[in-house]
């Protein structure tokens, strides 16, 4: 058992390395997503030239990502402790990909996972975050931003852990590091819309 939280962690990474948009792409036979639209492996970016059904199969296997690994942790009855350096291992893995050069994903669907492998309800209510800010300012990263932001505070009002608390920071950070030329352009208001307005 002393062994198997590390085992985990190694295997959370190696999951996480998988990009699920462009292993879908792929089997669709669509362009590979870091060749067209922002170039970003991402369902967003896959969304805008291939449609729903790879969009949404590109969604679940990045939330799978994160949400697996974290449930074996749970399962196993392991600490938050070790959760969030399982959660974070995933994560990484979505960014930092072993497979692509080390390079990936924005991680908000590998986070949106992890959330509901913590805690489902707390998890729906990041989701909501999201669908209630997508609503609003139809814009799907400002959207994440908002959510992303928003949920470890909502884990540490409802778990008082301070570990989990930080280790849901970091990945928020990350989120925003990745983000930064989408934050550039909603300041500038040019940022791209979920649905846009027929002219």
């Amino acid at each position: 058992m002393a062994i198997l939280p590390y085992v985990l962690v190694i295997c959370a990474y190696l999951v996480g390395s998988i990009s699920a948009a462009i292993l879908v792409s792929k089997l669709l036979s669509l362009p590979d997503p870091r060749t067209v639209g922002s170039k970003n492996p991402g369902a967003t970016n896959v969304l805008r030239y291939g449609g729903k059904k790879a969009a949404i199969l590109s969604l679940l296997g990045d939330s799978l990502k994160g949400l697996l690994p974290v449930l074996i942790g749970r399962y196993l009855g392991l600490s938050f402790e070790w959760l969030i350096l399982i959660a974070i291992a995933a994560f990484s893995g979505h960014l930092f990909s072993i497979f692509y050069g080390f390079k990936g994903g924005k991680g908000v669907a590998t986070a949106m996972g992890i959330y509901l492998a913590l805690n489902p309800i707390i998890g729906v209510a990041v989701i909501a975050t999201w669908l209630s800010s997508a609503f609003l300012f139809n814009m799907s990263s400002l959207s994440a931003l908002i959510a992303t932001l928003l949920a470890p505070f909502y884990f540490y009002y409802t778990t008082r852990s301070l570990p989990l608390l930080i280790g849901l920071l970091v990945i928020t950070i990350f989120i925003y590091w990745k983000h930064e030329t989408n934050i550039k352009k909603i300041l500038a208001g040019t940022e791209n819309k979920i649905i846009k307005k027929k002219s």
